[in-house]
């Protein structure tokens, strides 16, 4: 099975060393570039096509928003996970609009980052639960605006079965589960997903499906 190449871009040498640390301990997740500044998280992305860039907020030169928003448009496959110090509900929007694909705070596990290393590389969602109803509001379109296009017209009738499920934070087995499908099943379906909207992770497509207003909080727990 070929490794999970990862980038990491933190200003602080101890944070990457530290993360660097944890992630080598699996065997299946290889460290392939580290950066101190957004300019060179871009660059390296860019050179080294990584799987995963695990970039923090605050780094000089270019902060993790417009980096994520960079790498997201050159290297479109490459799925950005935030790893920071900051729970700032603006952050937090604006690098879900700027395509990443999860957020965390620096106070978590190592076990807790790996899993979600390998979460929204399976292209499932990270977001912490307590975000989740925040980044809902946030995202669903003005009461009696008219949605864009109705979903039939982009997404199979199953396609947005899976992806409400997906909506409410249920994991790819879950989601097989409540559906009496495949694990393989549905991770085709999320694929067929992710290439109609043009998104590469879950949370890209909730965050626009919830634009679409084709999820809505009935869609939630």
């Amino acid at each position: 099975m070929a490794k999970i190449k990862i980038l990491i871009a933190d200003d602080h040498a101890v944070v990457r060393e530290g993360t660097r640390r944890i992630l080598e301990q699996e065997q299946n997740l290889e460290v392939v570039a580290e950066a101190g500044d957004g300019e060179e998280a871009v660059r390296l992305a860019t050179s080294f096509k990584p799987d995963v860039a695990i970039i923090d907020i605050a780094m000089p030169r270019l902060d993790g928003i417009e980096a994520t928003r960079q790498i997201k448009a050159l290297c479109p496959a490459t799925t950005v996970l935030i790893l920071t110090a900051y729970d700032d509900e603006q952050f937090i929007f604006s690098l879900l609009e700027a395509g990443a694909a999860g957020y965390l705070l620096k106070s978590i596990r190592g076990r807790e980052l790996v899993d979600a290393v390998l979460a929204v590389h399976a292209g499932e969602s990270v977001l912490h639960p307590s975000v989740a109803r925040k980044v809902l509001n946030r995202f669903l379109p003005i009461s009696g605006e008219p949605t864009k296009r109705e979903p039939l017209e982009v997404l199979s009738k199953r396609e947005m079965e899976v992806l409400k499920l997906a909506a409410r934070g249920l994991s790819n087995q879950d989601i097989a589960e409540g559906l009496c499908l495949s694990m393989r099943t549905v991770q085709g379906h999320l694929g067929h997903i992710f290439n109609k909207l043009q998104v590469s992770s879950r949370t890209e497509a909730v965050v626009r499906a919830l634009k679409e207003g084709w999820v809505t909080l009935d869609d939630v727990p």
